[in-house]
């Protein structure tokens, strides 16, 4: 059975109080007759089906020298001679979980991570060996956070929407607060499908869509600040444009019954390709479906809906679809930092530090080490199925705050101690 101590404050106690796990561990091994192999004989004790994975948990004092002796051969040059990276992007591994490091050994030996350096250093050492490297780098005081990476202020309690908030801060003066616009001739920004904004966007800065001062105004922004932007509008609560809008709207709701295969009943669009029309400032649509018609906007289905229209007509049609209501698009408000960290801490521990010797630390873990590390379990480089889904949704922003809140937590010491089965 394994028993997990609680994590030491008083770094001065650590090595007395290792001692005496240790001791209480061979006193234990001698109780229950382990006789002179308890690497080997304690599976035997262990609860069915953890026998293998816990090996280096129940390492001895001998196996863990014979690890340090192994590792300065073999692993020192890249993790440093007492586990702690001085390498960018190289792990500290010293106070590491050693059941989930022998495991992730056991990983690089099979090719099941994709780093060919770690492959080729653990190629030819033999299993007992791994158990042994595994429990010399647990026995070892962990990192502590790098003045560098402690240094890194990522906002804990950051509203993710924030960015876009700051980002969009001057949009207002014309399109209105939260995109509801006010201006007659200037689009709502509320209520479109992120993936729409950002494909408008990209018009005007290509000069697809001709717009001088919209170009000069989205020339200068980044792709993430489009998206945070686009992120922001489509959570915001839609509401009509507050303009006034000319023309008959019970026309117009005839004559909109052809648009509505692309843009949705009433004009509430299920494509995220195709912008929704309802609330929409009538004058801007008006504008709109006249660059169509005279070509000045180049896109070919609306062209030629657009060309069997007159004046009367797109008046109409404007005014109907400025009267509906919009609806918000499906789109799912993203998690805050702490949201993140608070799913990340069930399997990882409190501020990462595991409890569990299968699962990692991840505190005072070297930042860009962890970014790399999530970014492969994205994109499929590393294979955990419960990672993927986890890391699915990460956006870069995500990834870099989460690396860097981890980076600077305080790791802590863990001693597992073997008292024997009921």
């Amino acid at each position: 059975m394994l028993k997990i101590a609680k994590p030491f404050e008083d770094m001065s106690t650590r090595a007395s109080t290792r001692i005496f796990c240790l001791l209480l561990f061979l006193a234990v091994a001698g109780a229950i007759g382990l006789g002179d192999s308890p690497v080997a004989q304690a599976q035997s004790k262990a609860r069915p089906g953890q026998a293998d994975d816990l090996r280096a948990v129940y390492a001895t004092a001998a196996d863990v020298a014979e690890g340090k002796r192994v590792t300065e051969g073999s692993c020192s040059r890249c993790h440093g001679a007492n586990g702690i990276s001085t390498t960018k992007g190289v792990p500290n591994v010293a106070g590491q979980r050693p059941a989930y490091l022998y495991a992730k050994l056991r990983a690089y030996q099979a090719g099941a991570r994709g780093d060919h350096g770690m492959e080729s250093a653990v190629k030819f050492l033999s299993d007992d060996a791994l158990v042994k490297v595994s429990a010399y780098y647990g026995s070892l005081e962990p990192a502590q956070p790098r003045a560098t990476d402690a240094a890194k202020a990522a906002p804990a309690s950051l509203d993710p929407l924030a960015a876009g908030k700051a980002a969009a801060a001057g949009c207002a003066g014309c399109h209105g607060e939260g995109g509801v616009s006010k201006t007659p001739g200037v689009p709502s920004l509320v209520a479109l499908d992120p993936k729409y904004f950002i494909a408008a966007m990209n018009a005007y800065k290509s000069g697809q869509r001709k717009h001088e001062v919209m170009k000069s105004l989205a020339t200068p922004l980044s792709d993430a600040d489009v998206k945070s932007i686009a992120l922001y509008y489509a959570l915001q609560k839609p509401a009509r444009a507050q303009t006034p809008a000319r023309g008959d709207q019970a026309a117009g709701k005839a004559a909109a019954a052809a648009c509505a295969g692309c843009h949705g009943e009433q004009g509430v669009s299920g494509n995220p390709a195709n912008p929704s029309l309802a609330g929409q400032d009538a004058q801007y649509q008006a504008s709109a479906l006249q660059a169509y018609k005279d070509g000045s906007r180049k896109e070919e289905t609306m062209k030629l809906a657009a060309a069997a229209l007159n004046e009367r007509m797109i008046m109409d049609l404007s005014a109907y679809f400025a009267a509906q209501e919009p609806r918000p698009p499906k789109v799912d408000k993203p998690l805050t930092l702490a949201e993140w960290v608070q799913r990340c801490d069930r399997c990882h521990g409190v501020n990462g530090n595991s409890t569990d010797p299968r699962s990692p630390a991840l505190a005072a873990q070297r930042v860009e080490y962890l970014q790399k590390a999530l970014r492969a379990y994205q994109t499929g480089a590393r294979k955990d199925s419960v990672m993927a889904a986890m890391s699915a949704t990460l956006t870069d922003a995500d990834v870099e705050n989460l690396a860097a809140y981890y980076a600077r937590q305080k790791a802590r010491a863990f001693v597992y101690v073997i008292v024997p089965p009921k």
